[in-house]
C-alpha cells in the first residue's frame, strides 16, 4: 500500500511518526509533499520518506491520500489533484467543517472519502481521533484508517453529524486544558512555588485526574465528590469556580467551537 500526504506539518508529521514507530508501514511506502524546501529536507532527514514539492505526484501514486493542509486550502488542492485520484483511492480529510457532500462536490464525482479529526496530543501518541467514513467506503477500508490513526493514540468511528462535536470536545479542548494548567500554575507561583515546579504539579494533577476517569469508569461527579471533604479546602475552591461560572463557560466555549466548525 502507498500512503501519501499532501501537506505534512504537525499533524501529518505525527501520523508519519506513529505509523513508522508502530511498524504499520515501511518508510518506502510513504510519500509526502511540502511547500517549503526546509520542510521537505526536515521530513527526509527525520523519517527517510519520499518527499516532493509536487502534489500531483503524491496523488497519482497514493492508495490512501491524506489531505493535511489547512481547511482554507482544501478547495484549491482538490481542484489541482482531482484528476489524479483513482476510483479506489481512499481520500482522508482532517479538516473541520468539510462534509462528505462538500468534498464530493469539489471532486465533481463520487469519491471514497473518510473524515478524521485528530487532536494535538496525537503528536506524542496520546491523541484521540473521530472517524466518519463516507458512503462509498467499505468496512475493511474503515478498519484500515482506524488502525492507522490508532498509532497516534485512540480512534473511534462516529457518525458524520457528530464530527463538529468531535472538533470541539477533543480537537479544540487541549487548548483549554493548557490554559487551565497555566492558570493553576500561576496561582501556585503567586503563593510561592517556583514556576517550573508549578507547571509540573499542575500538569501531573490533570494527567492523573484524566486517567482516573478513564481507568475507574466512575462518573466525573463521583470522583469530584471523593475529593471534597466536608468543610474542607476542595469544596471551598469549587464554590468559587461555581460562583465564577466555570462550568457554563466551558460549555459555552465548546458549543461555540462546534458552531464555528459547522461554518468552516
Amino acid at each position: 500500500m502507498r500512503l501519501g500526504f499532501i501537506g505534512c506539518g504537525n499533524m501529518g508529521g505525527a501520523m508519519v511518526s506513529g505509523i513508522l514507530k508502530n511498524q504499520l508501514l515501511f518508510k518506502e511506502e510513504l510519500i509526502a509533499s511540502a511547500l517549503h524546501e526546509a520542510s521537505r529536507n526536515a521530513l527526509r532527514e527525520k523519517f527517510g520518506i519520499t518527499v516532493t514539492d509536487n502534489n500531483l505526484e503524491v496523488a497519482a501514486v497514493s492508495d490512501v491520500l491524506v489531505l493535511a493542509v489547512k481547511p482554507q486550502f482544501y478547495a484549491e488542492v482538490i481542484h489541482e489533484v482531482r484528476e489524479q485520484i483513482r476510483p479506489n483511492t481512499l481520500v482522508v480529510s482532517i479538516a473541520p467543517g468539510k462534509t462528505h457532500q462538500w468534498l464530493e462536490e469539489q471532486f465533481d464525482r463520487p469519491v471514497k472519502t473518510i473524515r478524521c479529526m485528530p487532536n494535538t496530543p496525537s503528536m506524542i501518541g496520546a491523541g484521540i481521533t473521530g472517524i466518519a467514513p463516507g458512503e462509498h467506503v467499505t468496512e475493511e477500508e474503515t478498519a484500515l484508517i482506524l488502525r492507522l490513526f490508532s498509532s497516534l493514540g485512540e480512534a473511534e468511528v462516529v457518525p458524520e453529524r457528530l464530527m463538529d462535536v468531535v472538533a470541539s470536545v477533543s480537537g479544540c479542548s487541549p487548548a483549554y486544558v493548557f490554559m487551565f494548567i497555566e492558570a493553576m500554575a500561576d496561582a501556585a507561583v503567586a503563593d510561592g512555588m517556583p514556576r517550573a515546579q508549578a507547571y509540573h504539579f499542575a500538569a501531573q494533577a490533570v494527567l492523573g485526574s484524566a486517567e482516573m476517569v478513564l481507568k475507574t469508569g466512575k462518573h466525573p461527579g463521583e470522583l469530584k465528590d471523593m475529593v471534597c471533604s466536608p468543610g474542607g479546602t476542595t469544596i471551598e475552591g469549587l464554590s468559587v469556580l461555581e460562583e465564577k461560572g466555570m462550568r457554563s463557560a466551558v460549555i459555552e466555549a465548546l458549543r461555540a467551537c462546534t458552531r464555528k466548525s459547522k461554518g468552516l
